[in-house]
């Protein structure tokens, strides 16, 4: 990447209210160690091999920070993305980043059983769910030049996991599920305080100056991500503003806002019945016990309405489904 890419690419990652989750997988998986002994994951840039695997690597890590430059709307490479929307918005740090969507996990935690789409999807698959859904976009040719950059990138980065001892950092932080439901009213005036100037008053964002990106990304409208995506479940969205809005404020292990603001602003910036956002053709689970329990779209297997599946109170949900010895996941 060229210092100026580096720079606008930092800017971007550092800026993303958005979140496409790495994984969204039916159970919960134990988060790492968090002691001081655990290692936080990380990357060096500098150890990207010279040769043919190497470009790819690094041609995977600019479509990581550039995405739409290269298969956006005006892609120079092809046009597959339907928004101008980044990976990094989310992904941070090209998915490096500690609790941002963290990728580095990726490359060994594919093929997996997805509970969204009832099935066993490929690395290459996953990939080509977040283009068409939060992206809007079509699917990359398999054998592309552009999916083959994605899967390099992805194992590079997952060879500085470390293996022989605890890591932290590849997962969402945690938070404590509040007994009273998230409430977009008061998520709007934490929205106006905290995230306006940078996202927008009407969540439009803010395009890069070549608008071929985001410095901030939208959150709803046209070019927003879609309903049924993961960005669009609360809690979802919560664990991830916790560990990094607003972006000059909060970090992993300094938090900025606490849980139930975290849940207050997801559900404004979720409230369907003010922010249009694009359709998707359908919102998959197939299996209706497999759904996520913050997923408000129906039939669900259980006696809560979507209005409280989508913004809680959780705990009852949750009380439910380990009473019935249902598996659970959010």
């Amino acid at each position: 990447m060229r210092p100026a890419h580096i720079i606008l690419s930092v800017l971007a990652a550092a800026s993303g209210l958005l979140f496409i989750h790495a994984c969204n997988t039916r159970t919960q998986a134990r988060e790492p160690d968090k002691s001081p002994e655990a290692a936080l994951l990380a990357v060096d840039s500098t150890a990207i091999p010279n040769d043919k695997y190497g470009e790819a690597v690094r041609y995977g890590q600019e479509l990581m920070y550039r995405t739409a430059y290269y298969i956006g709307p005006n892609g120079v490479n092809g046009r597959y993305l339907g928004n101008k929307m980044n990976c990094t918005n989310c992904h941070q740090n090209g998915g490096t980043k500690p609790y941002s969507f963290n990728l580095m996990l990726s490359h060994e935690q594919y093929p997996q059983y997805r509970a969204r789409e009832g099935k066993v999807l490929t690395m290459a698959e996953r990939v080509n769910n977040c283009v068409m859904r939060p992206h809007n976009g079509k699917p990359l040719p398999l054998d592309s030049k552009e999916m083959v950059a994605f899967l390099a990138y992805f194992r590079w980065i997952n060879s500085f996991v470390p293996k022989d001892k605890p890591h932290r950092g590849g997962k969402n932080l945690e938070i404590v599920l509040p007994d009273t439901a998230a409430n977009p009213l008061r998520g709007e005036a934490l929205y106006a305080q905290h995230c306006a100037q940078c996202h927008g008053k009407n969540g439009e964002g803010l395009l890069l100056a070549d608008q071929q990106g985001y410095a901030y990304p939208p959150l709803w409208g046209p070019y927003g991500y879609q309903p049924g995506s993961s960005m669009h479940r609360i809690i979802k969205q919560a664990q991830w503003l916790k560990a990094n809005m607003p972006y000059d404020k909060a970090s992993w292990n300094k938090p900025f806002l606490t849980d139930a603001e975290a849940l207050d602003i997801a559900a404004f910036v979720n409230d369907d019945k003010i922010h249009p956002r694009p359709d998707p053709e359908n919102f998959d689970y197939p299996h209706i016990e497999e759904k996520a329990l913050d997923y408000d779209r129906g039939p669900f297997i259980d006696t809560f309405s979507a209005d409280m599946h989508k913004y809680g109170p959780y705990p009852p949900i949750v009380e439910y489904w380990k009473t019935k010895g249902l598996k659970y996941s959010y």
